[in-house]
């Protein structure tokens, strides 16, 4: 299999230098606000899909919930799992397969995790996966970007120095994914990364998790759970329940 961008950019140091400044007073209430619409039973086995290095798991294992971070990033990986315990675990893992021997009342692909992929049929294998390992009725949240405002706020260059290096990066859309790309300089060599996204809108997601046997419950359009509204939204939060 190629080299997948992700897989080599979220590894890197460098992604985490450049992503540092998270706000993450702003993703612990997210994480608070889902839970309390949500209502789920405690304990309830939840999965982090896509975890990163586990800010929301903590934040929902510290909520009462029993909780397994998984993400392709070994790194991201190895910093999350300095907060495992016996109800908060995490492992690398790809989100197009299913965890065997794994069941969850929840799953939440956060912070715009998904539609990385080349082939869009990636797409439906990573739903399939989560309707395989949720349980009867189980709840499925993603927050996505609103890519209807990206697209129309695109800022096409940004500079930002970060722990004296210097990122340039710039942004484009080609009509199907936004593209960011990454340039900077360390150590007397020279980085180039490319993130790619695809442009999902509301309508291709109730598509695609109708077709993948989903119920879509609720959208909303910020991390307070306010309405959606697909010109000014900051995010697309979709909560979607297994038919």
């Amino acid at each position: 299999m190629k080299n997948e961008w992700f897989a080599s950019w979220f590894d890197t140091p460098y992604y985490h230098t450049l992503y540092k400044n998270r706000d993450e007073k702003e993703a612990r209430q997210f994480v608070i606000n889902l839970v309390e619409h949500l209502e789920l039973d405690k304990p309830n086995h939840i999965l982090d899909l896509a975890c990163g290095r586990g800010r929301h798991s903590v934040t929902l294992n510290e909520l009462g919930y029993n909780v397994l971070g998984v993400d392709l990033s070994a790194e991201s990986i190895a910093s999350a799992s300095k907060n495992k315990s016996n109800t908060l675990n995490f492992s690398v893992h790809d989100m197009r397969t299913v965890i065997e021997g794994e069941q969850f009342g929840a799953i939440f692909n956060l912070f715009t995790s998904f539609g990385y992929f080349d082939e869009t049929n990636d797409n439906e294998r990573v739903l399939n996966s989560v309707h395989s390992m949720l349980a009867s009725q189980g709840i499925l949240v993603i927050d996505f970007m609103n890519a209807n405002r990206v697209i129309n706020n695109l800022v096409e260059t940004e500079i930002k120095t970060i722990n004296n290096i210097t990122f340039n990066i710039s942004r484009r859309y080609d009509g199907k994914h936004i593209f960011k790309d990454i340039k900077f300089r360390d150590c007397n060599e020279s980085f180039h990364y490319t993130e790619r996204v695809q442009a999902l809108k509301k309508i291709d997601f109730e598509q695609l998790l109708s077709d993948c046997d989903f119920e879509i419950l609720r959208t909303f359009g910020d991390f307070n759970l306010s309405e959606y509204n697909a010109n000014s939204s900051d995010r697309l939060i979709i909560i979607a329940r297994k038919k």
